[in-house]
């Protein structure tokens, strides 16, 4: 078996983008989620391995003020070997070229993802702006 991992500029399609999500530790999407959200994909990169995406990050946002790092994963197979950190990389490079001067980019990390991020310029804002938010929950008709 190869170990080469080959970082190619594109995102996973929604069923391996709702696998490695899972796989990864992260929550679930729907499919209705992924197929709405997905090609809103401003930029995105996968790693993979042998025809197999075993890791992912991507951008979202408006083009021009506003951009958002999010679903960075690796596989638990693969973590551990700095290919968050390759994934970053790519992203990072991608903003640089693209998003004009004054955009404001973000992200929100978990646990000590923050130490990874802050390689890349990324600082904790807080107490001045707080990371809120909310996830959708439909209940069941009464």
């Amino acid at each position: 078996m190869t170990e080469e991992l080959v970082l190619i500029e594109r995102f996973p399609d929604a069923p391996t983008y709702r696998a490695l999500r899972v796989a990864g530790g992260m929550s679930p999407k729907t499919v209705e989620a992924a197929a709405r959200g997905l090609p809103n994909t401003l930029y995105g990169v996968s790693l993979v391995h042998d025809g197999q995406v075993v890791g992912m990050g991507r951008i979202v946002g408006d083009g021009g003020c506003f951009f958002v790092v999010v679903d960075i994963v690796v596989t638990p197979r693969w973590q551990g070997r700095g290919l968050g950190k390759r994934i970053m990389a790519a992203l990072n490079a991608w903003l640089r070229a693209n998003a004009p001067e004054s955009a404001y980019v973000q992200l929100a990390a978990d646990g000590d993802a923050k130490y990874l991020y802050e390689k890349f310029g990324f600082v904790e804002t807080a107490p001045a702006t707080v990371n809120m938010a909310y996830t959708v929950k439909r209940r069941a008709a009464d």
